[in-house]
Parts: C-alpha cells; sequence; structure tokens
C-alpha cells in the first residue's frame, strides 16, 4: 500500500513508519521543518516538508495515497498559551482527514488517546478497567491537551458520520519501548528512574503498553478496523499501580525503588510552584498541575476489542520496560 503518515518523527509515528516499511508498504512522511529524524534513519520512505494547515501541499503530496494515518499531535501539559494546541490538534485533524477523503483514501486511521475515554470506576476497592464504549464527561477533561484531543476525535466521528469517510479510531494508553527521542512523559518516567530522580511516587496506574504493538496496531486498524469505531491500544497485562512499575524497573535495573508514598495535595502545591517558575522562564515545568490531576485517576483500559477484532499483540509489559531501559541507556541518557 502507499501510505501517507503525518507526525512520523515522534514515538509513535517513527515506530509506525519502521512497522509500515518491514512489511513491505510505501511511505510518503509529513515532517516539519527542522523535525528530528532520528528516529527514522535508515529507513526507505519518501520525506514531505510542511505543516498540517497547507491544505494544497496535503492534497498534492497525499494524492494517490491509499492509506492514511494522521499521528501528528501537539501533546503538551503546560504551555504559556495553549491555542497552538488546539490549532494543531483540531483543525489540523479537520485538515488531514478531510484532505484524505477527498483524494480517495480507502482508509483513514487517526490516532487519538486513552485520555478521550471514560475514567475507570472504583467499586468496593475494586477498580473496572474501562472500554471503548465508556464516555468521558466534561468533568474527566482536566486539562487542555485532553480537551483538545477529545474535540479532534469528534471532529473525526463527524466526518465519518456526515461525509462518510473511511475513518477508524485507534486509542493508545501509554506507550514505552524503543525510540523515545524527545522523551515522551511516559518516557522520561524511565529516564528520571534510571538518573535516580525519582525520590518518592504518587499512588496512581497507567496502562503499559509495547510501542511496538501500538505501531502495528495501526496497521491491523487499517486492514481489519471497522469504520467509525475505535480500539484501544493497550496490554490487558499491563494495568499497574506505580508502585508496581517500579518494582519491575527495580529488577531490572538494579536501582532502588522509591518507597516515599506523596499526598496529593502536596504534588499540586508542588506543581503550582513549577509552573508559576516557568510561566517567567518559558521552560517547561518539572511538574504540572495537569499532570497531577490525572494522577489522582488508575488510568486502566481494557484493551480487549483490539485483541479480539484486530489481533493487536501482547508483548509482556516487563520487556517492554526492558527494551526501553536498554534504549535510553544505549543512546546516552544516562547522566554520569
Amino acid at each position: 500500500m502507499k501510505c501517507f503518515v503525518t507526525g512520523a518523527s515522534g514515538f509513535i509515528g517513527s515506530n509506525l513508519v519502521h512497522e509500515l516499511v518491514a512489511r513491505g508498504h510505501r511511505v510518503k512522511a509529513l515532517l516539519r521543518p527542522g523535525a528530528d529524524e532520528r528516529g527514522l534513519l535508515g529507513l526507505k520512505y519518501e520525506r514531505v516538508t510542511g505543516d498540517l494547515f497547507d491544505r494544497d501541499l496535503l492534497h498534492r503530496e497525499m494524492e494517490g495515497s491509499e492509506w492514511c494515518f494522521h499521528v501528528a499531535a501537539s501533546y503538551h501539559l503546560w504551555m504559556r498559551d495553549y491555542k497552538p494546541m488546539y490549532q494543531a490538534n483540531v483543525e489540523g485533524t479537520r485538515n488531514v482527514l478531510e484532505t484524505a477523503g477527498k483524494i480517495g483514501c480507502r482508509k483513514i486511521v487517526y490516532t487519538s488517546t486513552v485520555g478521550c475515554i471514560g475514567l475507570p470506576k472504583e467499586l468496593n476497592g475494586k477498580i473496572t478497567p474501562t472500554t471503548e464504549i465508556d464516555t468521558v464527561t466534561e468533568a474527566q477533561m482536566t486539562n487542555d491537551y485532553k480537551r483538545s484531543k477529545f474535540q479532534a476525535e469528534a471532529v473525526a466521528m463527524e466526518l465519518y458520520r456526515k461525509q462518510g469517510l473511511p475513518v477508524i479510531i485507534v486509542n493508545p494508553s501509554a506507550p514505552i519501548g524503543p525510540g523515545d527521542i524527545k522523551p515522551t512523559p511516559t518516557g522520561q518516567i524511565i529516564v528520571d528512574y534510571l538518573n535516580r530522580k525519582i525520590p518518592a511516587y504518587l499512588d496512581t496506574g497507567l496502562n503499559w503498553v509495547h510501542v511496538r504493538d501500538v505501531a502495528i496496531g495501526h496497521i491491523l486498524a487499517a486492514e481489519k478496523g471497522r469504520f467509525g469505531e475505535r480500539y484501544i491500544l493497550g496490554n490487558k497485562d499491563g494495568n499497574w499501580t506505580m508502585l508496581q512499575t517500579f518494582a519491575v524497573l527495580e529488577k531490572l535495573t538494579g536501582i532502588p525503588a522509591p518507597t516515599k508514598k506523596i499526598p496529593y495535595w502536596l504534588a499540586e502545591r508542588v506543581a503550582e510552584v513549577s509552573e508559576w517558575g516557568a510561566f517567567f522562564t518559558g521552560k517547561a515545568p518539572r511538574a504540572t498541575l495537569a499532570g497531577v490531576r490525572m494522577a489522582k485517576h488508575k488510568m486502566w483500559f481494557n484493551p480487549n476489542r483490539a485483541i479480539w477484532d484486530l489481533g493487536l499483540p501482547q508483548t509482556p509489559p516487563e520487556q517492554a520496560f526492558a527494551d526501553a531501559v536498554a534504549w535510553f541507556r544505549t543512546n546516552g541518557y544516562l547522566k554520569k
């Protein structure tokens, strides 16, 4: 297949290009000027320089593509001004998906997030991981990133329902593994652990998944996904508390796991001070209120639909962490 990929230099995007090329697909990748292309080194693909707002370029370069993967997104938990994030995530999504529809793409896979799915419910101390049918509430829209992605997903569904575009939505959970160049907020947890910068932990939880499985999940969605459906790209065994997560990292690295738990009120005060300083320096804060507020809930999800309908791989989360640790160590993320 001839594939058009946005966000190809990102963590998920670069791994997706790897998997597409390995399967013999032809890839045209949209990259912004100055994009960090280290994750794409050695791959055979066609590079297009531009952005999500140039509809003429999108139409010209996407012409002839059979599959479109819209992975690009602005992911920030703190910004001085959030307007550019909404423009990229919402209007950028509309531009890409409408253009893909106009040029006749057979499959359009839009990369959303589990942040657009309802949070798990707790009953009698037991948490039930949520599925694609659980709707998110306004009260759960605790930060601008989630709101912008929620609005973008609504655009994707609107284009499917009203214009009949062949849209399939995938909702990755917390991917980890090799190639996390930036790194992402989840990858930063591992980097900070390796550099002994995590003295304590918050009582939260995430659904960890190997980034390679997420990339393959995109391709499986194009091959087998149903139009207008969304699929959680996660791991059925990946719903871990942070205490469980650090126990695995301790086993892998030999670095002692933190044993002190931070109360949420203290984490919020630290984040407030950190953001206050960031507003004046312009540098991203070490702790964000958005991150702390998300951490109040265990982000646990049930990926059975993707496993049953698509055949989503289920690499053990322990292997995902081992691969991530090895990659960060090999690529110079440890401070001497």
